[in-house]
């Protein structure tokens, strides 16, 4: 059947779990069956039925899993035609394999990925709400054409000549769609550029293979960080899943640590504990950035930072695949300035230029 069009049963999302797993597939269509507004039209065993499926339901939003037999996650992807109006959420084991083609998936325009539950997690609150909100958030973003993630530079993206700041920190946060965003982003800078703090929301299982691709694709070295890193120019430091990360102030130097606190906004790592650690360690010298993702995990404390006297940049509403951390943060008047992801890095190498905001008074 061809594509084109939508099937909405009283504007609920429609969804289809492809999964060779029977017990997976009982405890996805569970979990999706409380939701109100979520409707389970299919059940697929395996990547062929999948296909068939999504051709003959036209579904709003698939949940693919990503280790199949005969045909994996990634080889449907790769055959249903991007402008299809349907969206993958993909279903990941918590393995280093699983994560490696699950960043595989993403660059290939999966929207974003859950998990793999077990029965006993099929079952927490937790897991629940952050599947319902990733199918959701998913079916409204279904009409967007799914994006390859490059490790070539964009080319709607200037390129940055080489540094000439030093003493610079730049700290970004970002959560559901962060990693398409930032395999698309983070290539434009020099490989001398002041160091780059990220806090993406991710499980621990995950982080390692998510530097390692940046680290692939980007100028910069790109490394999940480590307790008492050293922030260094021309390095990328990715918050390691499930450990806050801080930026903290010992003597002339500053120094990463790394720690297993309770959550902030809902998420270790927390967006809003690396912004208000920057706030206090390097306020005059440092950007702020919070870019695509759902929620409000570092509005408070990129208004932090601004008050304290760095600049700070939301991505716009146009380029977030999910327009939720920038809206607030605008709505919470924390941003200096609104700017499209293909213009991010020079907006943050011209206030860099700029040096220190005028209104500030140095220490």
């Amino acid at each position: 059947m061809p594509y084109g069009g939508t099937h909405m049963a009283a504007n609920k999302v429609r969804v289809l779990i492809v999964d060779d797993s029977s017990i997976v597939r009982s405890i996805l269509r569970g979990a999706l069956s409380q939701h109100p507004h979520i409707e389970v039209v299919g059940v697929a065993r395996d990547g062929h039925e999948g296909l068939a499926k999504i051709a003959e339901l036209r579904p709003d939003v698939v949940t693919l899993d990503v280790e199949m037999p005969r045909l994996n996650g990634i080889r449907v992807l790769e055959r249903v035609p991007a402008k299809a109006p349907v969206a993958f959420v993909m279903v990941s084991t918590l393995t280093q394999s699983g994560a490696q083609i699950t960043m595989e998936a993403l660059q290939k325009g999966a929207f974003d990925f859950v998990t793999k539950p077990t029965r006993g997690l099929g079952q927490s609150p937790e897991f629940r709400e952050r599947l319902f909100e990733k199918v959701l958030a998913a079916a409204r973003n279904k009409t967007r054409r799914r994006v390859i993630a490059s490790a070539k530079t964009p080319s709607s993206a200037p390129s940055l000549p080489p540094n000439k700041q030093r003493a610079w920190i730049v700290a970004i946060g970002i959560s559901c769609g962060g990693p398409q965003t930032l395999m698309n982003m983070m290539p434009v800078f020099p490989s001398d550029f002041p160091p780059i703090l990220i806090t993406q929301h991710m499980p621990g299982e995950f982080t390692p293979a998510f530097a390692k691709h940046l680290d692939a694709a980007c100028s910069m070295k790109a490394k999940e960080a480590s307790h008492q890193d050293r922030p260094e120019p021309g390095t990328i430091y990715v918050a390691p899943g499930g450990r806050h990360m801080r930026l903290v102030r010992r003597g002339m130097n500053l120094v990463i640590e790394l720690d297993d606190k309770p959550p902030v906004s809902r998420h270790r790592p927390s967006v809003d504990v690396l912004f208000e650690s920057v706030a206090q360690s390097c306020p005059t010298r440092s950007v702020g950035v919070i870019m695509t993702g759902m929620g409000d995990d570092g509005v408070v404390g990129l208004g932090m930072m601004r008050e304290a006297g760095a600049w700070t940049i939301g991505q716009d509403e146009q380029t977030c695949i999910v327009y939720g951390m920038p809206k607030e943060a605008a709505k919470a008047g924390a941003l200096d300035y609104t700017v499209p992801l293909s213009k991010i890095p020079l907006a943050i190498s011209k206030l860099m230029q700029r040096g220190p905001k005028p209104a500030c008074v140095l220490a």
